[in-house]
C-alpha cells in the first residue's frame, strides 16, 4: 500500500481540454471514488495514474516511486507501475480456465509453481470463488467473472487498485449484491484504490471520500455526507442525489439575521436560513431535497417553514410509495408519498432550514 499524489493535473486532446488543474492526495489504504457524468475526465484520470495515458503535464507519485512528471521528463510504461487495474468488461481470457487466469501475471512475473499456487488460492478465497477454479469464464455469470477479473489483480499484490467502473455490466439486483461485497472486501484489503463510477449509489456507499468531476475539474472533494448535505454548487446537489430546484427573487432585506425570503414565480414566498447575504432583488436558486419536503394539509404548517402550492403534472407507482411530478412556478419538482393522492394541485412544507441557497438562476436538468 502507497499514498497516491496527483499534483496540478491536464490531459489534452488536441484543442480539447479532459483534464485541468486536478490536484488530489490519497492517503494509504483509502477508499476514493471520481464521480461524475460521462466526458467529466474520471476515465482519462484513471488512465493517467495506470500510464495508459500520458499527461500533457503534472505529476503523479505513488510512495517513493514518480509516476510522471512532466517538468522531468519522467514517464513510466504501465508494466513498470505497481497498480492492479480492474475493467468494467472483465477482459477474461475465453479459452483459459479460471485458475489459468489468475495465474497469468504471476508467470509474466516468472513466480515460482510454489508461490504461484498459493499465490491463486489466496487470492480466489478472497473473492469466494475457490470452487469455481476450473471452469471457463463462459460457464459464469458475469459477477462471477468480475471477481475472476479482481481476483486476478489482487493476485501480484499491486500498490494501489485502479477500479473502472466494475460493477456497470452487471444487472441492478446483481450490481446491488456486488456493491455490499465490494463493501465487504474493501475492509478486509485495506487496499489504496481509485474508483471510478457516474453511479451516485456506488459512490456514497463505498467511499471514504468522493472527487466530483465536472468538465474535467475538480468541482468538490469531500466524504459521502459531506457531498450530498453540503454540495457546493448547483451541479453537485443535481448530480448527487435528486435535488428539487426553485429560482426566485430575494424579496427586500433580510427578516432576521440569516433569514430570507424569496419570491418565486406566480408570486409566492419562500423563507430560508442562509450564512450568504444577496443583494435585493437579486435571482438566486433554492435547493431541496425530495426528503426535506411533505405535503400538509391545507391552511397546516408551521412557523419553521413554508407552505407553497404545486400542481401535480404526473404520478407513478414505484412499488410501497408514489412519486409524484409537480410544477411550482415553472419549476418541475419532484416527491415520494405513501399516500396515493388523485387531487390536482398540493401544498407543500419547505423548512426554512436545510435547503442551499445558489447565486443567479438554475443551470442544471429539471427532475
Amino acid at each position: 500500500m502507497a499514498e497516491l499524489r496527483i499534483e496540478n493535473l491536464a490531459k489534452t486532446f488536441g484543442a480539447v481540454r479532459a483534464v485541468e488543474d486536478f490536484d488530489l492526495t490519497v492517503a494509504d489504504g483509502e477508499f476514493v471514488t471520481l464521480l461524475g457524468p460521462s466526458g467529466c475526465g474520471k476515465s482519462t484520470t484513471l488512465g493517467a495514474i495506470a500510464g495508459l495515458e500520458a499527461p500533457t503535464s503534472g505529476r503523479i507519485t505513488v510512495g517513493r516511486t514518480v509516476y510522471f512528471d512532466a517538468s522531468c521528463g519522467i514517464f513510466l510504461p504501465p508494466e513498470a507501475r505497481n497498480c492492479g487495474l480492474v475493467f468494467q468488461s472483465y477482459a477474461l481470457w475465453p479459452h483459459m480456465r479460471v485458475r489459468d487466469n489468475v495465474a497469468f501475471p504471476l508467470s509474466l512475473r516468472r513466480v515460482g509453481k510454489a508461490e504461484r499456487t498459493r499465490r491463486i488460492e489466496e487470492a480466489l478465497a478472497l473473492v469466494e470463488m475457490e470452487r469455481y477454479a476450473d471452469r471457463y469464464p463462459h460457464e459464469l455469470s458475469g459477477g462471477q467473472q468480475q471477481r475472476v477479473a479482481l481476483a486476478r489483480t489482487l493476485v501480484y499484490r499491486p500498490e494501489i487498485l485502479l477500479l473502472d467502473e466494475p460493477l456497470s455490466n452487471l444487472d441492478a439486483k446483481l450490481r446491488d449484491r456486488a456493491r455490499t461485497w465490494l463493501a465487504e472486501l474493501r475492509t478486509r484489503l485495506g487496499l489504496t484504490t481509485i474508483y471510478v463510477t457516474h453511479d451516485q449509489v456506488e459512490a456514497l456507499a463505498l467511499s471514504d471520500r468522493i472527487v466530483v468531476m465536472n468538465g474535467g475539474r475538480i468541482a468538490q472533494i469531500g466524504a459521502p455526507q459531506e457531498i450530498y448535505e453540503h454540495p457546493a454548487d448547483g451541479f453537485v446537489a443535481d448530480f448527487i442525489g435528486t435535488t428539487n430546484f426553485l429560482t426566485g427573487v430575494v424579496a427586500g432585506a433580510p427578516v432576521t439575521a440569516g433569514e430570507i425570503a424569496v419570491t418565486l414565480p406566480g408570486g409566492q414566498h419562500v423563507r430560508l436560513l442562509t450564512d450568504k447575504r444577496p443583494d435585493s432583488g437579486a435571482t438566486v436558486t433554492l435547493a431541496f431535497r425530495p426528503e426535506q419536503m411533505r405535503i400538509v394539509a391545507e391552511g397546516q404548517g408551521g412557523p419553521d417553514g413554508s407552505v407553497v402550492r404545486a400542481r401535480v403534472t404526473s404520478r407513478s407507482y414505484v412499488g410501497g410509495r408514489w412519486q409524484l411530478a409537480l410544477d411550482l412556478g415553472g419549476s418541475a419538482l419532484r416527491i415520494d408519498t405513501e399516500e396515493p393522492t388523485n387531487a390536482p394541485e398540493l401544498d407543500l412544507w419547505l423548512p426554512i432550514s436545510g435547503g442551499i441557497l445558489f447565486p443567479g438562476p438554475s443551470h442544471v436538468s429539471s427532475p
